[in-house]
């Protein structure tokens, strides 16, 4: 029997103003379902806490879209809910952060795509971006938040590190998560121009580390996290701490994931317009498909490391391999690691360059969804 899903992602929307080229949303976003209405969703962090979650976080897609966000706030703390929003300062103001302050909003993590003005708005896809998320994350510290900030990492922004953690300093941030990208969405269909080689990630981390050291000696409050992308582990993270045990994903038009990119795999995922998340949560085939070990498949099912990692990322084992049971191809033992070991390759001999990514937006949606 499961445990409650104790973290709740509301994926209020798909639509966003920016268009970056490594958004985990799905590649034919523009043709999901009507999105769910303020009742709805107040409905399932209502069902979602009667369950046990005790975290809400509020994404996107570019939350600030939806013009209830503060309503929902508002309704999400009344029931106990530890809330953040995840956003990328586009669509923020200073009367907005004060109105979800009064709200009761808990958290702010705001996103930048590098720590240069120029490369930040081109991998935007807006000329304004970089100045509008400066002047909000500054806004957001000065309005008492923590300052929590974001930067995906990738082949072209990746040896600017220093510069990031530098800029983030000046911000005055708290907390920083340096997360090198994870390929689902529109990160897999660019991945050969976003995949940082071995040389650029060892020193990006190596950097990093410096600067912890730097910082901790210094008894700065300043933590820096670096995230390490799947392709250069031999071992393979478990999905979300296991699928279906912390992590309910709830996408824009209400269909119920155990995480935000389970839309791909071929599996039929409940929605909560047709059922309760307590029937989601526990009885559903889309939550049990592979939860536990009973479905793993050699040599997964053999490996001393199974309780760990659970075979791997089941939405990484579809996209490499067409058969989302399979064996994650990051783990040195799957018959299929020689597809990242291709990709490794790419990234050192044949990536392809900034101008050759395609970015996220609602024309490219339909392109690609059309075939």
């Amino acid at each position: 029997m499961p445990g409650p899903p104790l973290w709740l992602l509301a994926e209020l929307t798909y639509r966003c103003p920016l268009q970056c080229p490594y958004c985990s949303n799905p590649l034919d976003f523009s043709r999901h379902g009507e999105e769910l209405s303020t009742a709805q969703w107040i409905e399932v962090f209502r069902q979602a806490r009667e369950l046990g979650a005790a975290q809400l976080g509020f994404s996107g897609g570019e939350p600030l879209v939806r013009q209830d966000l503060t309503e929902l706030i508002r309704a999400a703390r009344g029931m106990g809910y530890y809330t953040n929003l995840i956003t990328s300062g586009i669509g923020l103001s200073e009367a907005r952060i004060a109105e979800f302050a009064a709200a009761g909003l808990d958290h702010i993590q705001v996103s930048f795509q590098a720590a240069d003005e120029e490369l930040n708005n081109l991998l935007a896809g807006s000329s304004k971006a970089f100045a509008q998320k400066l002047a909000m994350a500054r806004a957001v510290k000065a309005h008492g938040y923590p300052m929590v900030l974001n930067f995906v990492t990738h082949r072209h922004n990746i040896d600017d590190i220093e510069r990031i953690i530098e800029l983030c300093l000046e911000l005055e941030a708290d907390f920083v998560e340096l997360a090198t990208c994870q390929f689902y969405g529109w990160a897999e269909l660019n991945r050969a121009g976003l995949l940082p080689t071995k040389a650029q990630l060892e020193r990006a981390e190596r950097i990093t580390n410096q600067w912890r050291e730097k910082l901790a000696a210094q008894k700065h409050p300043c933590k820096l996290i670096f995230v390490t992308p799947d392709y250069y582990e031999e071992r393979p993270k478990a999905c979300m701490g296991g699928w279906g045990s912390l992590f309910l994903d709830i996408a824009p038009d209400g269909t119920a994931l155990p995480c935000h990119s389970a839309k791909l795999l071929p599996v039929q995922f409940p929605n909560v317009r047709e059922h309760s998340l307590k029937h989601i949560w526990f009885d559903s085939f889309g939550f049990n498909r592979y939860r536990g070990d009973d479905w793993l498949p050699e040599p997964c099912r053999s490996c001393d490391e199974k309780d760990r990692d659970f075979g791997g990322c089941r939405c990484q084992a579809f996209l490499l391999t067409g058969d989302a049971e399979a064996t994650d191809p990051v783990c040195g033992k799957s018959a299929h690691h020689g597809l990242i070991l291709d990709a490794r390759r790419q990234a050192e001999e044949a990536p392809k360059g900034l101008d050759e990514l395609v970015q996220r937006n609602v024309r490219a949606s339909q392109i690609i969804c059309k075939g």
